[in-house]
């Protein structure tokens, strides 16, 4: 009698997991795909990410992917389609079709009736935290690249602030502890909520505090900075050169012995070489020796306390990665090392949705300063000012020619950094100058 009482419980089990499952799945395919969601499309197994924004309507679904396209669909018994579009054009460019499921959305795209690749999608989160937080993260690990692969070591919302290390450029940190190769090695990556591809993310430099008594430099002019007669004229003999860090002075004096610099010193002006998003994955992984439109090693001496960096965002919740700090540096970096040490940090975020930058800005209380990156000083150049012209044109609704006039009387640059591969040339403008302009949206 209890062995059929058993079988008899496990059969009324077994029918009510499965009534309660089929009633989950049916409840998941009928709930309504209204709102905000991460849609990533994969076309030869590279990833491709954007914000999707629906609205069903009893089974018709309209909406947009990142502002650019017009989304119109149906869904109906946990099917989907959604046809794209572009805003006042007819003309379906893609076709995405799929399965509502309990965890998202997910099926194949084509175009031209031919299928392209894969997609899947899921809700942007809504747990955001009531008030902004403040949170510290001690770095056990450095990283070398800058790639979406790398697991985030800590999510985080638009207005937190966090509190962080670095390790100095050769990879040894506030004890003088060799923690990881050197090369720029940087903390993070920081995954930063609601950030998407065509949004911009500002990383707000709080704080900077070096954090040990000494950093190194070198004793050689790079070669991109002189002349080949110069070159030709000096010993390559470059040495490392120690300096002392006056914490209480907040100067740097060299160690080394040298004749004629004993009683040089410099003011302390710590900033941070490094500062970047993860690139795009079509692009691969970037060293951190180097830069691009994601940021990376740019080497310019007012990304420092007070100052904000505006990158795009290049992939799902950014994978913010920074350090390669620097005590001091000069216009340039022309040893090739800047005073190289380690810094705690202290950083806050925002996201700027739907904010598509072309190469990396700059603000602070006086300027707004873009930054271009290139090969060469001439491009690096046409970089820069190209992309504070749109910087006026859309925060400041000038006319290009009005952006032109403003820029030949006011117009400022720095050659921040030739020491690497990319050359930085900054294009800086006063905000005093713009005092008069309409104020920015």
């Amino acid at each position: 009698m209890r062995r059929m009482f058993a079988q008899s419980s496990i059969v009324f089990l077994i029918v009510l997991l499965f009534g309660q499952s089929s009633a989950r799945s049916q409840n998941a395919s009928n709930a309504s795909l209204t709102g905000e969601w991460e849609l990533t499309s994969v076309e030869m197994g590279i990833p491709s990410s954007q914000r999707m924004l629906l609205t069903d309507s009893g089974g018709h679904v309209e909406g947009s992917v990142t502002g650019h396209w017009v989304v119109k669909g149906t869904v109906k018994q946990g099917e989907l389609r959604l046809d794209f579009s572009k805003s006042g054009d007819t003309k379906i460019y893609s076709v995405y079709s799929g399965k509502v499921s309990g965890t998202g959305i997910s099926g194949t795209y084509s175009e031209d009736g031919k299928v392209e690749g894969t997609w899947s999608a899921k809700r942007a989160p809504t747990d955001k935290p009531a008030s902004p937080r403040t949170l510290d993260f001690k770095p056990t690990q450095f990283y070398r690249e800058l790639s979406g692969d790398v697991a985030p070591v800590l999510h985080i919302w638009p207005g937190d602030t966090v509190r962080t290390k670095s390790v100095d450029a050769g990879g040894e940190d506030e004890t003088s502890v060799q923690r990881v190769q050197g090369g720029n090695p940087l903390t993070g990556p920081f995954y930063v909520e609601g950030a998407m591809p065509g949004d911009a993310l500002a990383i707000t430099i709080k704080k900077l505090r070096i954090n040990r008594d000494w950093a190194g430099s070198d004793s050689g002019l790079v070669d991109r900075a002189v002349t080949a007669d110069y070159v030709s004229g000096a010993k390559r003999e470059w040495k490392n050169v120690r300096w002392h860090l006056y914490a209480d002075k907040q100067t740097a004096s060299p160690e080394n012995g040298l004749e004629h610099l004993k009683n040089f010193s410099v003011p302390i002006h710590p900033m941070l070489g490094c500062v970047a998003v993860a690139p795009n994955p079509w692009d691969g992984s970037l060293n951190t020796r180097d830069s691009s439109e994601a940021g990376g090693n740019m080497d310019f001496n007012e990304i420092a306390e007070g100052s904000t960096v505006l990158l795009g965002v290049q992939q799902p919740g950014a994978l913010l990665f920074l350090g390669d700090a620097h005590a001091v540096q000069g216009d340039g970096e022309l040893n090739g090392n800047a005073l190289e040490t380690s810094m705690d940090i202290e950083f806050s975020v925002q996201v700027v949705r739907e904010k598509e930058i072309g190469t990396p800005r700059v603000e602070n209380s006086e300027y707004l300063m873009a930054i271009g990156l290139s090969g060469s000083l001439d491009d690096a150049f046409r970089i820069a000012t190209s992309e504070l012209s749109s910087w006026l044109q859309d925060d400041y609704h000038l006319t290009r020619d009005e952006a032109a006039i403003v820029m030949g009387s006011s117009i400022e640059y720095r050659i921040a950094e030739v020491a690497d591969r990319n050359v930085d040339v900054v294009a800086k403008i006063r905000k005093s100058r713009l005092a008069s302009l309409s104020s920015k949206q």
